[in-house]
């Protein structure tokens, strides 16, 4: 074997060119669906991320801008959501929805000793910490005694209690901060999440009642819902309730710009349709990419066997064995793929991880929320060694039809070649 190398090494050497374009060829191919399959994660474990803060099963609801004339009433009027509507979702639906909040937005200046913040608080049911997930650090959520007795309760996300006491922010639960001018116990601290949302919440009663008392609004209507396993099923359930809402606010009953749904169902299974299609795409670029690849190893391992055709005259002529140069071409088409595919697989695990350095800890505002588009665009060394192992195998398979054609000339005829 230590012969067999030292001689592809030197006909590596006097036929650089050729060496490096097989070589480029291999690498090139194991770099591409490295690099197309990590950024095609990378979008992947972007909108995963996105899907875990958020309850499948549950619906929000906002009031919208009507779009259509109706009963004299021409379009381009605000719908804001009341009582009607949130006694209409409790009690004519309940046979889809479980529990049912409200949320109420108001912004103001949270005060700690002489530090102090500008934030928005929610005032929200204690549903709301199901439906919108958030990893608690410490303390507590909103609950229901909160709720009903209307307690000052306050609970902040890391980021906040960080601001407000930069010393140690843990020791901010059990203790009073200013939320405008009134006093509230902070019950809690929770991680903030990658959209990069900065409310804090607080029981509904107690923010709509000292905030929003003198409004008919209600905020925004959120519940939990069972029995709805289909998009189908989800489409009906939407459009009816719609036309039920629709009514209360004078709205015509087609009108899906007078009250908008956002449906955590819904969204899902868009979701995951992306994300086979994204997959889907990847995978085939990155298959014609490696087949670009085996294609360039195969002309080249052709060209090879060509112009060694006299050599190999020659070695019969001699006495070589038909296997000593189907042995030779073989080993050598694998030691170039190998040796290109594993700089090929260095190289694109490489990009993957600047990827991942750079664009995974990037922050895009769009305005309405901030989002990572890129989360660990990187792939597993699993896939590395797959694609590598299939461009050695793909590349020993081109060999090996020149080399058993290579094996089978007769000497003479291998002699007269040019």
């Amino acid at each position: 074997m230590h012969d067999i190398i030292t001689e592809i090494w030197s006909t590596a050497r006097r036929n650089k060119l050729r060496t490096t374009l097989t070589g480029f060829a291999v690498a090139w191919g194991i770099f591409m669906i490295i690099v197309l399959l990590g950024a095609g994660n990378g979008l992947i474990n972007a909108n995963m991320e996105q899907m875990k803060n958020w309850l499948t099963k549950s619906m929000e609801v906002y009031g919208g801008t009507t779009s259509k004339a109706y009963k004299g009433l021409s379009e381009g009027r605000y719908v804001q959501l009341n009582q009607q509507d949130l006694n209409a979702t409790e009690t004519e639906f309940n046979n889809h929805i479980d529990e049912v909040g409200v949320v109420y937005y108001h912004s103001t200046t949270l005060t700690y000793g002489e530090q102090y913040m500008n934030s928005q608080i929610m005032g929200v049911y204690p549903v709301h910490s199901n439906i919108v997930k958030r990893a608690l650090i410490c303390g507590r959520h909103v609950n229901d005694i909160d709720l009903k007795e209307k307690r000052k309760v306050i609970v902040l996300n890391d980021k906040q209690a960080k601001e407000l006491e930069p010393k140690d922010y843990k020791t901010l639960v059990g203790k009073s901060i200013k939320v405008g001018s009134l006093s509230f116990k902070v019950v809690g601290i929770y991680k903030s999440p990658s959209d990069g949302e900065s409310s804090a919440y607080s029981p509904y009663s107690t923010i709509k009642s000292i905030f929003g008392a003198n409004t008919k609004s209600i905020g925004n209507i959120e519940f939990t819902f069972h029995g709805l396993t289909t998009e189908k099923q989800n489409d009906a359930f939407e459009k009816d309730y719609r036309r039920r809402l629709n009514a209360n606010h004078q709205a015509h009953p087609e009108d899906e710009r007078a009250i908008w749904i956002w449906n955590g169902y819904t969204q899902s299974l868009q979701m995951e349709q992306g994300i086979a299609i994204i997959r889907t795409f990847l995978w085939v670029v990155g298959l014609f990419t490696l087949l670009s690849g085996i294609v360039g190893v195969s002309n080249i391992m052709l060209i090879t066997v060509k112009e060694r055709t006299h050599e190999f005259g020659i070695r019969k002529a001699i006495g070589a064995k038909p296997w000593s140069i189907l042995k030779l071409i073989i080993v050598e088409s694998v030691i170039i793929t190998t040796f290109f595919g594993y700089v090929g697989m260095l190289l694109g695990i490489f990009a993957n991880e600047y990827m991942n350095a750079t664009l995974g800890n990037q922050v895009t505002d769009l305005g309405v929320e901030k989002i990572k588009l890129f989360v660990n665009p990187t792939v597993g060394l699993d896939v590395c060694f797959e694609a590598t192992m299939v461009m050695i195998i793909a590349g020993t398979i081109a060999g090996l039809i020149p080399a058993f054609k290579a094996s089978r000339i007769r000497p003479i005829e291998a002699l007269r070649a040019d």
